[in-house]
């Protein structure tokens, strides 16, 4: 008998749960593994994002059922089976709690990528001992159940999502990741050698000036969800004037997950009017990559982009906004995407603030500032 590893998210855990939990399924290119499970090998389910073990399932054999039981994806190469423990996010088996007890999680540097064990399942377990550990783990936290609080968004992270493309004159369905942000915490070195402590409260503090000088502009106002929390000079970013709590819903799913995590918007009515990336604590490509998917997935979207970043980082953004990925699209992102150097960008907004102009200023004033890069030059 062996253990295999069965990955979920909390919406594809809730899914198979609701059907009955008597299916589970794998994507069609793990096929030729799914074949090398054998009837009353142990299927344990680590739910992704919350980082949980939540179940053991009793594989009985294969199975030919075609229902439609996930939203995400078919997951068609599928076995029947039998569940032994099933849990509850809340209630499972926390990651942190297997350090220096399994192979793949030995030491304190294996945690993120668990010696590359979550990258996909099935996969077997190396050590039959550390399945059993696990399948007593899950049996105790069954019958003495603690509750630890999730992240909600992490519990209903989705890692694909559903989208139409182009396929000569036909729209075909694909299925496209949104990345999560990736923040710097603690005070260690950015990219750059810069401390993070300093680089990020750069970042809440033009985060702060922008979504101000928006609001004051007569725009309702934005800010990353996971930056909500953060302040600076004694207000709560999520709590400033004309923040909006829900974004326009005339997109799809894909696009509003790709806006909600950009650093700043201004907004009008239901149109997005600008839209700023700040590039102090993370690396540059991260901001381009994002505009980037929000240009891929609604090609005709017209407002402008705008990456801010300190000065000494203009020729880092001019390397990668030119890349092949950006600049070869059929409308390159140079031509887009403008670099506002921070020095400037908080120099404009002063003296605006200090002669009283701000109500009567339209967003067009950041072109006075704004650098593209285009072939041109």
């Amino acid at each position: 008998m062996n253990y295999w590893i069965d990955l979920f998210t909390g919406t594809t855990w809730d899914e198979f749960r609701k059907d009955g939990a008597s299916v589970s399924g794998f994507r069609h290119r793990m096929r030729n593994t799914v074949s090398k499970i054998q009837q009353g090998d142990i299927l344990l389910c680590y739910m992704t994002g919350v980082m949980r073990w939540v179940g053991a399932l009793e594989v009985l054999g294969p199975s030919d059922d075609k229902r439609h039981i996930w939203s995400v994806a078919d997951f068609p190469v599928r076995l029947t089976v039998r569940p032994l423990v099933m849990l509850d996010a809340e209630n499972g088996v926390p990651m942190e709690h297997l350090e220096g007890r399994v192979e793949f999680y030995e030491f304190p540097a294996d945690r993120g990528k668990f010696k590359g064990f979550l990258r996909g399942s099935p996969r077997v377990f190396k050590r039959p001992k550390d399945g059993d550990l696990l399948v007593e783990m899950l049996r105790g936290a069954e019958k003495n159940p603690v509750a630890r609080p999730v992240d909600p968004a992490k519990l209903a992270r989705k890692p694909l999502f559903k989208v139409q493309r182009k396929k000569g004159r036909k729209a075909i369905e694909a299925l496209v990741s949104i990345p999560e942000r990736e923040d710097i915490e603690g005070d260690t070195k950015t990219a750059d050698g810069e401390s993070s402590t300093a680089s990020s409260t750069q970042h809440v503090e033009i985060q702060y000036r922008l979504l101000r000088l928006g609001s004051d502009m007569g725009f309702n106002v934005w800010v990353a969800r996971n930056d909500r929390g953060k302040t600076y000079n004694g207000e709560t970013l999520g709590n400033m004037s004309r923040m909006v709590e829900a974004l326009p819903t005339q997109f799809n799913e894909a696009t509003n997950k790709t806006i909600e995590l950009i650093d700043v918007l201004w907004l009008k009515g239901n149109s997005i009017v600008a839209a700023f990336e700040l590039e102090c604590t993370t690396a540059i490509y991260s901001g381009l990559l994002r505009m980037s998917d929000l240009l891929a997935l609604q090609p005709n979207l017209n407002i402008k982009l705008y990456i801010v970043a300190p000065d000494e980082r203009r020729d880092k953004i001019e390397r990668e906004i030119m890349r092949p990925t950006f600049n070869l699209r059929e409308k390159p992102l140079s031509e887009i995407c403008g670099f506002l150097p921070i020095s400037d960008l908080t120099e404009k907004i002063k003296g605006i603030q200090k002669l009283g102009l701000t109500s009567s200023m339209k967003p067009d004033f950041l072109e006075q500032v704004v650098e593209y890069f285009t072939d041109e030059e």
